[in-house]
């Protein structure tokens, strides 16, 4: 890139050199982008997904003067409430934010102001921590291209949208410090930035334990190649069980503490302390041969994996440690878990282009390297892209941080190919050339792809199912269920209880929350089983109201798995005696009934 000036403004000396002040200035821009952009829905709480209305309400309890430690969430279920297995790192910027607008704008404002904000903060650091990576690895004024190109990862962005504040986005943000910690020159603190980003991610949740282990491998495997790699994997051992013990001592909750599988617990957390103890053994030792070294990273990783399988075998199979019935009953009907390739073409496309990009770029870029350190450091990098495109085979949530891993590799190709266009002779390929090469290597051609090539239509079934979802879960429609009945516990769907606890002063009985399980199976054979069955279901949890919403998602299920079922008896008119009928306005998505006992 040769040097630009504008009446004395050197536009690369400012790139290289001040790239953090305008990283943070474009990280405003964009953020400012979308809060305007989707400012309706913020106004109008929209949070469309019950992980977004459930991590509201753990921080609306943390306010209210609930135990930093109990993350039970007492208004499903009540009065004994229902376990959630999350931590309150993430709950942290959200309740922060609350208290600073609080005073000048009222509680409802805040929480409305917060739960936009608050889901750009990762975003910040995603693209700082990318930036840098790229500077590493291309050239110090390569970043702005890797901002674009995450800019068109979409299964990424849509982590950091305002309202969007479940935990997602700040393991994605943990992800690309592990990128930027694998792509340091200095062993030192790349190994602790990428230990500690591993340690803040598990602390959070283990939806990226994968991805974290798969780091883990890495370091240990530059080692073993490079003797000289040894204060990387030092400093990452420590980083990664101290980093991991203070996060289970400051945020694990009450509930954590147990021996289970799907969360960081003491299971984990003893393996990420032997692992981690292991490694720092290991980097002591450093002997001098590659083969002594492969072979005691073989032997850690057999102790690390034995003892994991003889101490925790409960921990071998699914980690949720659920039932069969629940398993087959909802969790493995959820879209997110299936592989990539079982959903639409529309959506699978486009998730699957920029991971193949991104390993293209990072094999070729190791090709190119100069020096072996570059060249390690893109192995590296290609490794982690592979990995997480392999990962879609198993579930398509691995989509978004697929795409982030392959940020550098496409950000290399971009830098190389684009320029060569950018330099020929003839003005059409240097206009036209260029946009084509830069729509191909950072993915965004699926997009057009998509559009054009009609493979996959809408189903006019699937059109009524997001309506109903939309319709039953919007602000006004909530807020009449507290104009029509008083403060009640309402037996509802799964999905909908999440929302209607945000959004009503009403109680709900179940979440989608795997821990849940005897909640979730109640609501299910509620609403499968005979009326009778459901009014006994009903009455042991204090139920005074039947809320239904017609063609919600989840309604499909009761209506698909027992047709003759009661809520399939409701959805073809026959309605007990002992439902009394709630008269609501005449469009409104739900039906309400007052529950008689006495009949």
């Amino acid at each position: 890139m040769s040097s630009t000036r504008f009446a004395g403004f050197d536009l690369e000396r400012e790139l290289r050199t001040h790239w953090m002040r305008w990283t943070l200035l474009a990280w405003a821009a964009i953020a400012g982008w979308y809060l305007w952009q989707r400012w309706g829905l913020v106004n109008a709480l929209a949070l469309g997904d019950t992980d977004d209305n459930m991590r509201l309400m753990q921080v609306r309890g943390l306010l209210a003067g609930q135990d930093w430690f109990d993350l039970r969430q007492y208004r499903l279920s009540p009065p004994g409430g229902l376990d959630i297995h999350w931590s309150r790192l993430v709950d942290l910027p959200i309740a922060a934010l609350i208290l600073i607008f609080q005073p000048f704008t009222g509680t409802a404002m805040a929480e409305r102001l917060a739960v936009g904000i608050a889901p750009t903060f990762p975003l910040a650091v995603t693209m700082l921590a990318m930036g840098a990576a790229v500077r590493r690895l291309i050239a110090p004024a390569a970043w702005p291209l890797a901002v674009i190109i995450l800019m068109g990862c979409t299964a990424t962005m849509v982590m950091y949208l305002p309202l969007r504040i479940d935990h997602h986005g700040w393991q994605l943000a943990c992800l690309a410090l592990t990128v930027m910690g694998l792509a340091d020159a200095s062993r030192l603190r790349g190994g602790l930035t990428v230990g500690l980003a591993s340690a803040g991610s598990l602390t959070i949740g283990l939806e990226l334990l994968p991805f974290c282990a798969m780091a883990g491998a890495i370091v240990a495997l530059r080692w073993v190649w490079d003797r000289d790699e040894m204060p990387r994997m030092r400093a990452y051992g420590l980083s990664l069980a101290g980093g991991s013990s203070a996060g289970f001592v400051l945020f694990a909750s009450n509930a954590n503490y147990a021996m289970r599988c799907d969360a960081l617990t003491p299971v984990w957390l003893s393996v990420m302390i032997a692992a981690g103890a292991l490694l720092f053994l290991l980097a002591q030792l450093n002997p001098a041969g590659r083969i002594a070294r492969l072979g005691l990273a073989a032997i850690a990783g057999a102790i690390v994996a034995g003892g994991f399988a003889g101490l925790f075998p409960q921990c071998l199979q699914r980690p949720e440690g659920v039932s069969d019935e629940l398993a087959n009953t909802w969790l493995n009907n959820v879209r997110e878990a299936r592989p990539i390739y079982k959903h639409s073409f529309a959506m699978a496309f486009p998730i699957a282009v920029l991971p193949v990009i991104g390993l293209i770029g990072a094999g070729f870029a190791a090709w190119r390297a100069r020096t072996a350190d570059q060249l390690v450091a893109w192995v590296a990098i290609g490794l982690f892209t592979a990995f997480a495109g392999a990962m879609l085979l198993w579930q398509v949530r691995a989509g978004p941080a697929a795409q982030l891993l392959a940020v550098p590799g496409a950000t290399w190709l971009a830098w190389t190919v684009v320029p060569w266009f950018l330099g020929h002779r003839w003005m059409a390929v240097r206009v036209l050339g260029s946009a084509a090469a830069f729509l191909i290597v950072s993915g965004l051609f699926a997009g057009f792809v998509v559009k054009w090539v009609q493979v996959d239509p809408p189903r006019k079934m699937r059109a009524v199912v997001g309506k109903a979802n939309a319709r039953c879960a919007s602000a006004s429609a909530m807020r009449m269920l507290d104009r029509t009945i008083p403060r009640s516990t309402l037996f509802t769907h799964v999905d909908l209880g999440p929302r209607l606890i945000v959004m009503t002063r009403h109680n709900g009985i179940a979440g989608p929350y795997h821990r849940n399980e005897r909640a979730i199976l109640d609501v299910h054979h509620a609403f499968t089983g005979s009326p009778d069955a459901f009014r006994g279901i009903a009455k042991r949890y204090g139920a005074r109201y039947l809320l239904v919403c017609p063609n919600m998602a989840e309604t499909t299920v009761y209506r698909a798995r027992q047709p003759n079922g009661f809520y399939g008896q409701l959805s073809k008119g026959k309605v007990p005696e002992w439902l009394e009928p709630v008269p609501l306005y005449t469009h409104a998505p739900y039906r309400l009934w007052r529950i008689r006992y006495d009949k």
